[in-house]
């Protein structure tokens, strides 16, 4: 089947669109990543599945297409691989998931950070590995016990990556935007640290992970980025192969004892704040730890 009848069964508008299954979905998916249908039928899959939405089948579809398709790391000695997505990057806030993946790595887990630029107003994570001394590492790459490596999102899907890119030419997010914070690029056991930005997506997302089996710990993050929010205490969820529990119940409001976060948000700026509290200058903050607790926990389980 052609993925022009696909569009017909998507493309209806809000009200007559269809959904597709499990087995169609992976199909369409699969057709896009590989780029054999032309940019104009890429594009219309990214408008018409912007205005449907993914219903969790349809998700689970795409990750299925992604999961045959991606290069895969994985950990040197075995251990479940953390894996962190970064596609938000900075806008008011630095980015601190390279302090995350730090001190989960200090816990003696390999850890792995994927992403690569999605808008050209923000400070991403590369930059700041970048002025942390952390280059890029192939696709293949055995990570070690307590290492922090970086996978740039085209190392691992050349077609994820065209249609991120597809963004700056339609001027919005499209399904691969939700692919990546889900996806499990590991070739082994992992937990996916993920987050959404909207709380409709916190329900889909976690329906994802459990028809997936995944383990994972989901969050509403920092601007988007799947660390928490230093000045808040949010929810936070937990999937164990699957099944759900309750981490963290979440404070609503703002904490009280606010960490004292740099007000730039440069990559330089940042690097040398997360060196600081990597080396035990500046405190971890309260949220950031009980993260980082809940990964560790979730790695054992």
């Amino acid at each position: 089947m052609g993925i022009s009848q696909y569009l017909k069964e998507i493309g209806r508008g809000k009200q007559g669109a269809r959904a597709l299954d499990r087995v169609q979905a992976q199909d369409l998916f699969g057709q896009v990543l590989d780029a054999s249908v032309s940019d104009l039928e890429i594009g219309a899959f990214c408008i018409a599945m912007r205005v449907k939405g993914e219903t969790p089948e349809e998700m689970c579809g795409f990750l299925d297409a992604t999961h045959a398709r991606v290069q895969r790391a994985g950990s040197a000695s075995g251990k479940p691989v953390v894996v962190l997505p970064s596609y938000n990057g900075a806008r008011r806030l630095p980015v601190l998931t390279p302090l995350l993946a730090g001190l989960v790595a200090r816990g003696g887990l390999p850890v792995l950070i994927h992403g690569t630029e999605t808008e050209s107003a923000r400070v991403f994570v590369r930059d700041v590995l970048h002025a942390m001394d952390i280059g890029a590492s192939s696709a293949s790459t055995r990570i070690a016990d307590g290492q922090v490596a970086f996978v740039p999102t085209e190392v691992l899907s050349p077609g994820l990556k065209r249609l991120l890119d597809a963004r700056k030419l339609i001027g919005l997010r499209n399904s691969a935007h939700s692919v990546v914070k889900l996806m499990n690029p590991c070739d082994g056991p992992a937990v996916i640290v993920s987050s959404y930005t909207h709380p409709e997506y916190a329900v889909s997302m976690a329906q994802v992970f459990e028809m997936q089996g995944a383990t994972a710990l989901l969050l509403r993050g920092t601007e988007g980025e799947a660390v928490a929010d230093a000045r808040r205490l949010p929810q936070m969820d937990g999937f164990v192969r699957g099944r759900r529990v309750t981490l963290e119940e979440g404070r609503k409001g703002t904490l009280t004892d606010l960490p004292h976060l740099p007000k730039e948000v440069d990559a330089s700026t940042t690097a040398g704040y997360i060196g600081d509290v990597l080396g035990g200058r500046k405190p971890i903050p309260d949220s950031v730890a009980l993260q980082v607790e809940h990964i560790l926990r979730l790695a054992k389980a």
